[in-house]
């Protein structure tokens, strides 16, 4: 189908999808009297490709500054007057991805996008104006554009590196010394693609209010500034609370240390661990010598979901609190210095999983994080390393306790579902000393020992819908697509139908579709209507077998479209395939129908050299006589019909009249290639 999502290493399927986009923009921009220019409009597409989520069709505020405002000015070099129109033709291409209903419709609005590209537009030149705004390479490229090089012509880069070289072209070394310095301490935005997350269900926004009501760490937060008082707290000259009065906090708290022997409050745990949470949540702060309230967090207190999310993205800062320090070979834990890159990746790993995840595999996976920040001697004796990893692994239980607290997560005990051994096997190779680390998800003994320790019950976690959706929201923050089931019922049907093609597998597809006819009467046709009117065949297809899987009745329905006059073609091919036709059952104008249909995918999908390749392939000579039988086959799709004609037939006419051959007449032959032929009469 036409995509508008690809994986990194789909580059020739992306190359061809940007192609046709950037083609069918043009087209309809020139239609509507609008401006775009082709390199900008590849530009938009490369930059949404290149992404944290890589849709090509989800654009919001954020990702038009990232555009205008970074992409454009770091990566692109061309002429000034074409730089110029970027903002335009980015607003061309919104417009069209609206019109044609490819928006994604989790992105902002088409009047969001308008306000959001005049905003960005005002700031455009200035941001192009900025040298430090640029990577090295883009100095470079745009010095030599701007000294009237031609990147393409080698010759002429040649010259330009040997007159930079000689000082015979003048450059701003002050500028570039500030890039290269950039390149070495920022890697400047994060790009790096990200895994998609499958979608998640979520209950209803009051039942979630509830759940973080009945938090016991937000109890304990709230109860804890109480205590505080307007007044404040005493502390100790090493900023630590009075033993006594850390007792007496703890019997408050529940934390059950009051008894605990000890010479400071510092040796209660769990009191120094809400203690340190409160003031990264910014309920209390040191004033004085004396612990105090927060004024301006009084509001937070009245509202126990807020004071939920608060400490949620405060337990990120709590690397040093949770994870208390032993004596001996391990007197602090590894997971600390990473503590909050560990973290979110923990718990995006746990995301959306379909059953509780064995702790044992976090384990393993979190403590080969630990030892790429940690140079460890590989002299040291195993007993050490061991005694590293078991402060890991306890470090990393401990976290999930804290988060059970919060009600972020949920704890318990079994035997872990097969989903999370099943890739750990060696499968064909047989034995693990036979596998590299490409073979499987990480090193093979420990794939081993991860073998052994899920066949036996242990400690199991998951998110809860509290946590998930806290874990949904950073996601969304940092870029990512974590699609939300029921998000998507005030999308147009065409939009819907898109977004469930590409990124919901089949059942959850078939739950937000019975969520969206719910909400729109329950009438199937403007969803046809939708396939209908879609302008590439391949999408059509594709929107209609998800329509078709996600209705209960759906292969009935499509066997009833077999004489739709847009969709029966869509309908044929797919009967085709299921071998429930057979290609004598089809009329002569169903077949005419089909090669349309065949063509038009091609194209679509490969181009038109990929469509010229298969047709001289296939019918040589005769080539251009079955493109015009295309042409007037009568196929629905006019649009794809003009381009097979412009971007085919009517080339392959013009190759066809150039590369004619005409043999010339031989000695003897009578003007024939060779005196065997037969006598003309004439």
């Amino acid at each position: 189908m036409v995509r508008t999502h690809f994986d990194p290493e789909e580059a020739e399927e992306f190359e061809a999808a940007k192609d046709l986009l950037v083609r069918r923009c043009l087209a309809w921009a020139g239609e509507h009297g609008m401006r775009a220019d082709e390199a900008m409009l590849t530009a938009a597409l490369d930059a949404r490709h290149r992404s944290r989520d890589g849709r090509l069709a989800h654009w919001d505020a954020r990702q038009v500054r990232r555009f205008l405002l970074e992409w454009i000015p770091r990566h692109l070099a061309a002429e000034r007057e074409v730089l110029a129109t970027a903002p335009e033709s980015l607003l061309t291409l919104l417009r069209y991805l609206a019109a044609s209903g490819l928006r994604d419709p989790r992105g902002a609005s088409p009047a969001e996008l308008e306000a959001a590209v005049a905003e960005a537009a005002a700031e455009y030149p200035a941001a192009l104006a900025d040298p430090v705004r640029q990577g090295t390479g883009k100095f470079w490229a745009q010095t030599a554009l701007d000294n009237g090089i031609v990147l393409d012509d080698e010759r002429a880069v040649a010259r330009f590196q040997r007159d930079i070289d000689t000082g015979r072209i003048h450059f701003d070394a002050e500028v570039l010394d500030k890039l290269l310095d950039a390149e070495l301490t920022d890697a400047g935005p994060d790009d790096e693609r990200a895994f998609s997350q499958r979608p998640v269900a979520l209950p209803p926004a009051a039942e979630l209010a509830a759940e973080a009501a009945r938090s016991e760490v937000v109890r304990q937060l709230a109860a804890l500034t109480g205590w505080v008082g307007t007044d404040g707290q005493p502390l100790t000259k090493t900023g630590n609370l009075r033993l006594a009065d850390a007792r007496e906090l703890a019997a408050l708290l529940g934390t059950g240390e009051q008894e605990l022997r000890a010479r400071s409050s510092a040796e209660l745990p769990r009191v120094s661990l809400l203690l340190a949470w409160a003031k990264k949540t910014g309920l209390v702060r040191v004033r004085k010598g004396r612990l105090v309230q927060v004024a301006k967090a009084a509001p937070v207190l009245r509202d126990p979901e807020a004071l939920w999310r608060r400490a949620f993205e405060a337990t990120f800062e709590l690397g040093a609190a949770i994870c208390t320090p032993t004596f001996g070979w391990a007197p602090y834990s590894m997971l600390v210095p990473a503590f909050d890159m560990l973290l979110p990746d923990v718990l995006n790993t746990m995301y959306s999983m379909p059953t509780p995840v064995p702790v044992a595999r976090l384990q393993e996976t979190v403590w080969l994080t630990c030892q790429e920040y940690f140079l460890l001697d590989p002299e040291e004796d195993g007993l050490r390393q061991d005694v590293w990893h078991r402060k890991v692994e306890n470090d990393l239980l401990a976290v999930f306790d804290v988060l059970s607290g919060l009600g972020a997560v949920e704890l318990s005990h079994g035997v872990a579902d097969e989903l999370y051994s099943s890739d750990l096997r060696p499968g064909a190779f047989g034995k693990f000393d036979e596998l590299t680390e490409d073979d499987l998800p990480l090193p093979p003994e420990v794939c081993a020992r991860l073998l052994q320790r899920l066949a036996e019950p242990g400690p199991l976690v998951r998110l809860t819908p509290l946590g998930t959706r806290a874990v949904r929201e950073r996601m969304l923050t940092d870029g990512r697509d974590a699609p939300l089931i029921g998000e998507l019922t005030d999308a147009t049907a065409g939009e819907l139908l898109g977004v469930l093609a590409q990124h919901y597998p089949r059942e959850t597809a078939a739950v937000e579709l019975e969520g969206w006819l719910a909400a729109h009467g329950g009438d199937v046709e403007p969803l046809l209507d939708a396939i209908r009117a879609c302008p590439f065949r391949t999408r059509a297809a594709a929107m209609l077998s998800t329509l078709v899987e996600a209705l209960p009745d759906g292969q009935s329905m499509r066997a009833g479209l077999r004489r739709d006059p847009v969709l029966g073609t869509v309908v044929l091919t797919t009967l085709l395939e299921k071998e429930e036709l057979r290609p004598e059952d089809l009329t002569d104008d169903e077949h005419a129908l089909l090669l349309a249909e065949g063509l038009i995918f091609l194209l679509e999908l490969g181009g038109p050299e990929a469509v010229m390749e298969q047709l001289r392939e296939s019918a040589g000579r005769d080539a251009p006589e079955l493109v015009a039988a295309v042409l007037d086959s009568g196929h629905p799709a006019r649009v794809a019909l003009e381009e097979l004609r412009a971007l085919v037939y009517e080339p392959m006419l013009t190759r066809s009249d150039r590369l004619r051959l005409v043999p010339s007449p031989r000695p003897g032959s009578r003007g024939r290639p060779s005196g065997r032929g037969k006598k003309r009469r004439h």
